[in-house]
């Protein structure tokens, strides 16, 4: 997978310069500027197009054509990006409980880094709501700019959390066990066709930074700094420029998407 991966393009996209060695201190660096250069958006399913895993393709996308994509895309291409710089990476998958009502299949992708100083959990791809650096598999409060993040233990799973006042919000639960790529095709599937799927039927767009967090879903705009929300309904069609002018997202004039045709 290395061999095939373009470093330096993928370094010009996120705005990196430093160092590509196994380091806790490069591992943050990468994860803060892959978090807040490539937008987690799911265009392409409501566009009706293929989402496509393999590397080539993920670099093409989020890569040359600067667009951005959701959590198999940008976690497969940070876990070349991670291998190649030495690190010792597994791929695992979660199910979402962030505003679940009910027990989710395991849809999400995230990747947990073993360094000399323990594992850290590491997710580029979970929007605005996600992790900005690492979290350590430790159970401690760990800030992280604006937001504070916790990894729980719980009969066997891992729990990311993020505070809310005085509580904690589980946000996703996996196990710390590989899993391989068929079984993020599997779950791609499902999530980018089933038409229950919630990015079927929302179109979305998320950046977090360090001090806001711009999320759009279908047509409410919101950006978050800290416990401050802002926002409001866009008009149709204030939509695509939005798209362009907030998240960096390209689309020609006149786009259809499914969410907005029911």
């Amino acid at each position: 997978m290395s061999a095939e991966l373009d470093l330096a393009a993928y370094r010009r996209r996120i705005g990196y310069d430093g160092a590509l060695e196994p380091r806790l201190d490069v591992l943050r660096a990468l994860h803060l500027a892959h978090a807040t250069a490539i937008p987690f958006e799911n265009l392409d399913i409501q566009l009706g197009l293929p989402i496509r895993l393999d590397l080539a393709s993920l670099q093409d996308k989020l890569v040359r054509r600067r667009r951005g994509g959701y959590c198999f895309e940008q976690n497969t291409l940070f876990l070349a990006v991670l291998t190649a710089a030495g690190f010792e990476v597994m791929p695992c998958e979660a199910r979402v409980r962030l505003g679940a009502q009910e027990i989710l299949p395991r849809t999400h992708m995230l990747l947990v880094v073993r360094l000399a100083g323990g594992a850290w959990l590491c997710d580029v791809g979970f929007g605005g709501e996600g992790l900005l650096q690492p979290v350590p598999l430790d159970g401690q409060a760990h800030p992280q700019f604006q937001n504070v993040y916790r990894v729980a233990g719980e009969q066997g799973l891992c729990v990311l959390q993020s505070r809310r006042g005085e509580d904690w919000e589980d946000l996703y639960a996996f196990q710390p066990e590989a899993r391989f790529p068929v079984d993020f095709e599997m779950a791609n599937h499902y999530t980018s066709t089933h038409p229950e799927s919630r990015f079927i039927r929302t179109l979305t767009a998320q950046l977090p930074g360090p001090e806001v967090r711009r999320i759009l879903r279908n047509r409410a705009y919101a950006e978050l700094r800290g416990a401050e929300v802002s926002g409001r309904e866009l008009a149709p069609e204030e939509v695509i420029p939005v798209l362009r002018t907030v998240f960096g997202l390209d689309l020609p004039e006149g786009a259809r998407f499914r969410a907005f045709e029911n």
